[in-house]
């Protein structure tokens, strides 16, 4: 038995899911259900024994407290987080409550457990805590990827928030000796990402025929990833990581963001084209966002090495397999875009043309 938190939302769905599918060691999935957290994800798992939902904050020591002792978990895989860096310029205290105060509270219960178990149990038990290549800040455009010693250097409240989260997790493991392990990964794309992300949010707006917003110049730096090689890097992590060390996960696939919006709307042309024109006539450039770190880039040679993961997508066969989902898929889109997604995207963009 593990035990996945945030496991209703975009990543930590997709791990339950690709977890299931290949493995019979069930999973008690916790999660709070806030705005990115979807059960209609789930909906494959709803007669699947092996798969235990329960509807709930990290933040509840008590109730992490019983899950633990009740289902007697070899090992914790954190993904509960908030995560958008726009919702927290405006609102950044929930990012701290989860991200910071759910992650500690998260560790003390693990600590406690971890504490009554037996000694081969304790030996071999994991907590796992997926983090984010943007607690490491900003890199300017000749610097070499960030490796597991870049320094963090957080430039906004959620990498700020996720930041220390991991160095709460990384404190456990020295002063505790909890088995701890960390990931931070790259940007993720793939089934199931809440549409106020960029890819989804350029593939919805373009069908719905309305403008594409791109930050600024357009030039910022990503190095995205599929989600389901991020998924098998996490299991790889599990499985055979030291505990106490960090693994970086990435693609080595640097795009800027007009070049993303630019790669959607040419495989939008493609499997779904307008009555006339290009989607590419839909792009719109909007005032950047504060504090937008300049550029991401992840050196993913320690797991490689170390581990032997490798990713299967590369990004333009990873984009392909995303947009091909949302098409395939608009009955889940439309159920996860509430009043409260269109009254944020009305928000985020409202007056910001450039």
């Amino acid at each position: 038995m593990i035990l996945v938190t945030g496991g209703a939302g975009f990543i930590g769905a997709n791990f339950v899911l690709g977890w299931l599918a290949v493995h019979d060691e069930p999973v008690v999935n916790l999660d709070k259900l806030t705005y990115a957290g979807n059960l209609e994800t789930l909906r494959p798992l709803q007669d699947d024994l092996r798969h235990v939902f329960v509807q709930g904050d990290i933040g509840d020591g008590a109730l992490v407290a019983g899950l633990l002792a009740r289902h007697q978990p070899r090992a914790i895989v954190n993904f509960a987080a908030e995560s958008h860096v726009d919702r927290a310029t405006s609102s950044p205290e929930n990012f701290v409550q989860t991200n910071i105060v759910g992650t500690f509270r998260l560790l003390e219960a693990a600590r406690q457990y971890w504490g009554t178990l037996a000694t081969e149990a304790r030996s071999g038990f994991r907590f796992l805590q997926v983090s984010t290549d943007e607690v490491y800040g900003s890199l300017v455009p000749t610097a070499a990827a960030f490796s597991e010693t870049h320094a963090y250097q957080p430039n906004n409240p959620y990498s700020a928030s996720k930041a220390a989260g991991d160095h709460l997790v990384r404190a456990y493991h020295h002063t505790h000796g909890l088995p701890v392990l960390t990931t931070n990964c790259s940007n993720n794309h793939g089934p199931f990402q809440f549409p106020e992300k960029l890819i989804p949010l350029v593939i919805g707006n373009a069908l719905a025929g309305k403008p594409l917003p791109v930050y600024g110049d357009g030039l910022h730096i990503r190095d995205w990833l599929y989600v389901g090689d991020h998924c098998r890097a996490i299991e790889c992590v599990l499985e055979s990581g030291t505990p106490g060390e960090s693994y970086n996960v990435g693609a080595s696939s640097e795009k800027t963001n007009i070049d993303v919006v630019e790669s959607v709307c040419a495989l939008l042309d493609e499997l779904r084209p307008r009555a006339q024109g290009s989607y590419r006539e839909q792009i719109a450039f909007v005032q950047d966002r504060p504090g937008h770190d300049r550029r991401y880039a992840i050196a993913a040679r320690k797991l490689m090495m170390e581990l032997g993961w490798k990713p299967a997508e590369t990004f333009e066969t990873g984009l392909r397999k995303t947009v091909q989902w949302y098409l395939d898929h608009p009955d889940w889109v439309n159920y996860v875009q509430s009043g409260a997604y269109k009254e944020w995207v009305q928000l985020q963009y409202r007056e910001t043309a450039a």
